[in-house]
Protein backbone atom coordinates (compact mmCIF):
# COMPACT_ATOMS: atom_id res chain seq x y z
CA UNK A 1 0.00 0.00 0.00
CA UNK A 2 1.55 3.30 -1.03
CA UNK A 3 1.22 6.54 0.86
CA UNK A 4 -0.73 8.97 -1.29
CA UNK A 5 0.50 11.90 0.80
CA UNK A 6 -1.65 14.68 2.17
CA UNK A 7 -4.94 15.41 0.52
CA UNK A 8 -4.81 18.33 -1.84
CA UNK A 9 -7.61 20.87 -1.96
CA UNK A 10 -9.82 20.68 -5.04
CA UNK A 11 -9.65 23.14 -7.86
CA UNK A 12 -11.90 26.14 -8.32
CA UNK A 13 -14.78 23.89 -9.43
CA UNK A 14 -15.71 23.72 -5.73
CA UNK A 15 -15.34 27.34 -4.70
CA UNK A 16 -17.25 29.18 -1.97
CA UNK A 17 -17.23 32.96 -2.35
CA UNK A 18 -18.37 34.87 0.72
CA UNK A 19 -18.62 38.38 2.11
CA UNK A 20 -15.24 38.70 3.80
CA UNK A 21 -16.31 41.44 6.22
CA UNK A 22 -19.51 39.74 7.40
CA UNK A 23 -19.26 37.98 10.76
CA UNK A 24 -22.05 35.55 9.84
CA UNK A 25 -20.31 34.66 6.57
CA UNK A 26 -16.96 34.18 8.29
CA UNK A 27 -18.57 31.94 10.92
CA UNK A 28 -20.21 29.93 8.13
CA UNK A 29 -16.84 29.44 6.43
CA UNK A 30 -15.32 28.25 9.72
CA UNK A 31 -18.27 25.86 10.14
CA UNK A 32 -17.73 24.50 6.60
CA UNK A 33 -14.00 24.02 7.12
CA UNK A 34 -14.64 22.09 10.34
CA UNK A 35 -16.97 19.69 8.49
CA UNK A 36 -15.07 19.35 5.22
CA UNK A 37 -12.65 16.60 6.22
CA UNK A 38 -12.23 15.60 2.56
CA UNK A 39 -11.08 19.14 1.61
CA UNK A 40 -13.73 19.39 -1.10
CA UNK A 41 -14.12 23.17 -0.89
CA UNK A 42 -11.94 26.20 -1.49
CA UNK A 43 -12.77 29.74 -0.44
CA UNK A 44 -12.27 33.39 -1.33
CA UNK A 45 -13.87 36.60 -0.18
CA UNK A 46 -16.12 38.29 -2.72
CA UNK A 47 -14.01 41.42 -2.28
CA UNK A 48 -10.85 39.70 -3.57
CA UNK A 49 -9.18 39.69 -6.96
CA UNK A 50 -9.20 35.88 -6.78
CA UNK A 51 -13.00 35.89 -6.56
CA UNK A 52 -13.32 38.28 -9.50
CA UNK A 53 -10.97 36.10 -11.57
CA UNK A 54 -12.83 32.90 -10.64
CA UNK A 55 -16.18 34.45 -11.52
CA UNK A 56 -14.83 35.74 -14.81
CA UNK A 57 -13.48 32.25 -15.60
CA UNK A 58 -16.95 30.86 -14.80
CA UNK A 59 -18.52 33.26 -17.30
CA UNK A 60 -19.72 36.00 -14.95
CA UNK A 61 -18.81 39.27 -16.65
CA UNK A 62 -20.21 41.56 -13.95
CA UNK A 63 -19.72 40.14 -10.43
CA UNK A 64 -21.54 43.18 -8.98
CA UNK A 65 -24.71 41.87 -10.65
CA UNK A 66 -24.66 38.91 -8.23
CA UNK A 67 -25.35 41.28 -5.36
CA UNK A 68 -24.22 40.60 -1.83
CA UNK A 69 -24.84 36.90 -2.10
CA UNK A 70 -22.88 33.84 -1.17
CA UNK A 71 -21.71 32.28 -4.40
CA UNK A 72 -20.80 28.67 -5.09
CA UNK A 73 -18.91 27.84 -8.26
CA UNK A 74 -18.74 24.18 -9.25
CA UNK A 75 -18.63 22.05 -12.36
CA UNK A 76 -22.28 22.73 -13.09
CA UNK A 77 -22.02 26.52 -12.91
CA UNK A 78 -22.46 29.49 -10.64
CA UNK A 79 -25.02 29.22 -7.85
CA UNK A 80 -26.21 32.17 -5.74
CA UNK A 81 -28.29 32.81 -2.61
CA UNK A 82 -30.26 29.80 -1.31
CA UNK A 83 -29.15 27.58 -4.21
CA UNK A 84 -25.50 28.22 -3.29
CA UNK A 85 -26.16 27.23 0.32
CA UNK A 86 -27.94 24.03 -0.75
CA UNK A 87 -25.21 22.97 -3.21
CA UNK A 88 -22.45 23.73 -0.72
CA UNK A 89 -24.16 21.40 1.74
CA UNK A 90 -24.51 18.77 -0.96
CA UNK A 91 -20.78 18.99 -1.64
CA UNK A 92 -20.08 18.19 2.04
CA UNK A 93 -21.84 14.85 1.69
CA UNK A 94 -24.15 13.07 4.10
CA UNK A 95 -25.97 14.25 6.22
CA UNK A 96 -25.69 17.78 4.77
CA UNK A 97 -26.54 16.57 1.27
CA UNK A 98 -30.05 15.80 2.52
CA UNK A 99 -30.64 19.55 2.25
CA UNK A 100 -31.05 19.04 -1.50
CA UNK A 101 -34.69 18.21 -0.84
CA UNK A 102 -35.20 21.95 -0.24
CA UNK A 103 -34.66 22.42 -3.98
CA UNK A 104 -38.29 21.32 -4.21
CA UNK A 105 -39.25 24.62 -2.57
CA UNK A 106 -39.64 27.25 -5.29
CA UNK A 107 -36.54 29.43 -5.58
CA UNK A 108 -38.41 32.70 -5.00
CA UNK A 109 -39.55 31.42 -1.59
CA UNK A 110 -36.11 30.08 -0.67
CA UNK A 111 -34.44 33.28 -1.82
CA UNK A 112 -36.92 35.44 0.10
CA UNK A 113 -35.73 33.84 3.34
CA UNK A 114 -32.11 34.10 2.22
CA UNK A 115 -32.52 37.79 1.33
CA UNK A 116 -34.15 38.56 4.68
CA UNK A 117 -31.17 37.14 6.55
CA UNK A 118 -28.69 38.76 4.14
CA UNK A 119 -30.35 42.16 4.54
CA UNK A 120 -30.05 41.98 8.33
CA UNK A 121 -26.77 40.09 8.77
CA UNK A 122 -24.60 43.09 9.68
CA UNK A 123 -27.12 44.32 12.23
CA UNK A 124 -27.61 40.89 13.78
CA UNK A 125 -24.05 39.52 13.62
CA UNK A 126 -21.80 42.53 13.05
CA UNK A 127 -19.21 43.47 10.51
CA UNK A 128 -15.42 43.31 10.43
CA UNK A 129 -13.17 46.18 9.48
CA UNK A 130 -11.24 43.92 7.09
CA UNK A 131 -11.64 40.56 5.39
CA UNK A 132 -10.80 37.42 7.32
CA UNK A 133 -7.22 36.18 7.00
CA UNK A 134 -6.81 32.39 7.12
CA UNK A 135 -4.35 30.83 9.53
CA UNK A 136 -1.18 29.43 7.92
CA UNK A 137 -2.64 25.92 8.32
CA UNK A 138 -5.74 26.89 6.32
CA UNK A 139 -4.10 29.18 3.75
CA UNK A 140 -4.03 26.47 1.07
CA UNK A 141 -7.85 26.42 1.10
CA UNK A 142 -8.14 30.14 0.31
CA UNK A 143 -7.52 31.42 -3.21
CA UNK A 144 -7.01 34.92 -1.83
CA UNK A 145 -4.70 33.97 1.08
CA UNK A 146 -1.77 35.97 -0.27
CA UNK A 147 -3.74 39.07 -1.28
CA UNK A 148 -3.54 42.23 0.81
CA UNK A 149 -6.33 42.65 3.35
CA UNK A 150 -9.33 44.56 1.97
Amino acid sequence: MSDAGPKQPPGPQSLVLFDGVCNLCNAAVQWLIARDSELRLRYASLQSEAARAALHAAGVEDPVALGDSIVFVDGSGVHVRSSAVIWIGAKLGFPYSLGKVTLLVPRPLRDAVYKYVARNRYRWFGRRAACMRPTPELASLFLDADEPTV
